[in-house]
C-alpha cells in the first residue's frame, strides 16, 4: 500500500490552494485535489483587500487584474457618493480562473501533488486513523475546501448544520471601462441586496445579490437598468447564477481527528458586502498553520484554528450580520444613514481594504438605523 500523505486538500480554489502551498512550503507531503481541470472559470466579483499579500511569501500581483482606488455608491443609479480608498493599492480585482490557477501553481512549485478532474463526494477515517479518499489515497489530515456547494463539511459536523445562502447572478462583460480604478456598489435596485460592478482587465465583473429573505432578485430586470448605466447594452455579457454560503454564527471549523474546513465551505463570506476572497485566503493560511502544529504533535492546534478564525474574522462578521439585517430591511434609511453620512463611505472603504472591522462601527450604525426606523 502506498505511503500515506501528510495532508489531503480537497478543492483547489483560493482557500484550498493557499493551504496546500503553506503546508508543502513547510515540508509536508501534500495531495491537492479538484474535480475541475484548471484553469477554470468561477462566478465571483473578484474583489479582495491587498492586505492579503501579507499572508504569502510570494508576490500576488501577477494574478491581479486591476487596482481599485475609489468606490462609488449609488441609490437607484442616482445620488452618488464617492469614497477614496486608504493606503497603497488597498483593493484588488482578480479573475478566479487566473488567481486559483496561480495559487495552485505555487503549491505545486512548493512540492504539492495536484490531481485535477478528481471528484471527492465523501471522506472516511479508517481504523488506522488515516483519512481515506475515493481514489484509494490516504492522509493523516484533511483540509475541506470544496466551496459553497460543499458536500463534505456538514456530514463531518464542520461549519453550520444549516448554511444560510445569498443568491447571486454574475455577469462577465468584455469592454473598456470608462473608470478602470473605480468599483461601484448600487443599492436600491435589488430588494434585500445590492449590485456591484468591478472593472477588470478588458471588461467588468458585475453581480446582483440578495442577502436576507427567501426570494431571489429578478436579475434580468435589475440588469436591464444597471448595464446601460455603465454604457453597456441591456443584454450584454454571460450570466451565471450562484449561491454564496454567508457567515451565520460561530461554528466549529475543525475536528480533533485531523479535519478542518476552509473558505466558502466554512460559510465565511461577509453577510453584508459579500466579500469572500479575503476570508478564503485567511482561512486557508491559518488552517495550514494549525494542521502543521497538529501533525507535529500539538493536540490543541486544530481547536486553535477555530478560535483564531473566530477572533480574526467571525467577531467582525457577527456585527456585519446585524448591520445587514437592519440595512437590507429598510434600505432607503440604510443608504441615507449608512452611506451618505460624511464619515460612512470612508468607513466602508476601510472595511473593504481590511483596515477596519464591522465591530469598530457597528453599535453606532445599528443604533442610528433602529432609531430612524422607530
Amino acid at each position: 500500500m502506498s505511503t500515506p500523505w501528510d495532508v489531503a486538500v480537497v478543492g483547489a480554489g483560493a482557500a484550498g490552494a493557499s493551504a496546500a502551498f503553506h503546508l508543502a512550503h513547510g515540508g509536508r507531503r501534500v495531495l491537492l485535489l479538484d474535480q475541475a481541470h484548471f484553469p477554470r472559470s468561477k462566478p465571483c466579483g473578484g474583489g479582495m483587500a491587498a492586505s492579503v499579500q501579507g499572508l504569502f511569501p510570494f508576490d500576488l500581483r501577477p494574478a491581479v487584474d486591476q487596482v481599485i482606488e475609489r468606490v462609488r455608491f449609488t441609490w437607484c443609479l442616482e445620488d452618488p457618493v464617492i469614497a477614496e480608498l486608504p493606503g497603497d493599492a488597498p483593493f484588488w480585482i482578480v479573475r478566479r480562473s487566473r488567481l486559483d490557477a496561480f495559487l495552485a501553481e505555487q503549491a505545486v512549485a512548493a512540492g504539492a501533488e495536484f490531481r485535477q478532474g478528481v471528484a471527492v463526494n465523501g471522506l472516511e477515517r479508517g481504523a488506522d486513523g488515516l483519512w481515506r479518499l475515493p481514489d484509494g489515497s490516504r492522509a493523516r489530515a484533511v483540509v475541506i475546501a470544496d466551496g459553497s456547494g460543499s458536500c463534505l463539511a456538514q456530514p463531518l459536523g464542520l461549519g453550520p448544520a444549516r448554511p444560510r445562502f445569498a443568491d447571486t447572478v454574475s455577469v462577465e462583460v468584455a469592454c473598456e471601462p470608462a473608470e478602470p480604478s473605480t468599483a461601484r456598489f448600487e443599492f436600491g435596485l435589488v430588494r434585500h441586496g445590492f449590485c456591484w460592478a468591478f472593472p477588470r482587465e478588458g471588461g467588468f465583473s458585475i453581480g446582483v445579490g440578495t442577502f436576507i429573505g427567501r426570494d431571489p432578485a429578478d436579475a434580468d430586470v435589475v440588469l436591464r437598468q444597471l448595464l446601460p448605466s455603465l454604457g453597456l447594452s441591456a443584454d450584454a455579457g454571460e450570466r451565471r447564477a450562484g449561491r454564496l454560503r454567508i457567515w451565520d454564527g460561530h461554528h466549529p471549523l475543525h475536528r480533533n481527528d485531523g479535519a478542518v474546513v476552509v473558505g466558502d465551505a466554512a460559510s465565511l463570506c461577509d453577510p453584508f458586502l459579500a466579500e469572500g476572497l479575503r476570508p478564503s485566503l485567511l482561512s486557508g493560511c491559518r488552517a495550514a498553520e494549525a494542521v502543521e502544529g497538529w501533525l507535529a504533535g500539538n493536540s490543541e492546534a486544530l481547536a486553535g484554528y477555530t478560535a483564531r478564525m473566530r477572533g480574526e474574522w467571525g467577531e467582525s462578521m457577527a456585527w456585519g450580520k446585524r448591520i445587514a439585517q437592519v440595512f437590507y430591511r429598510v434600505p432607503t434609511v440604510g443608504y441615507q444613514l449608512g452611506v451618505k453620512r460624511p464619515t460612512a463611505p470612508q468607513r466602508i472603504a476601510q472595511i473593504l481594504s481590511g483596515e477596519m472591522g464591522y465591530g469598530d462601527i457597528a453599535q453606532r450604525v445599528i443604533k442610528r438605523l433602529l432609531f430612524q426606523r422607530g
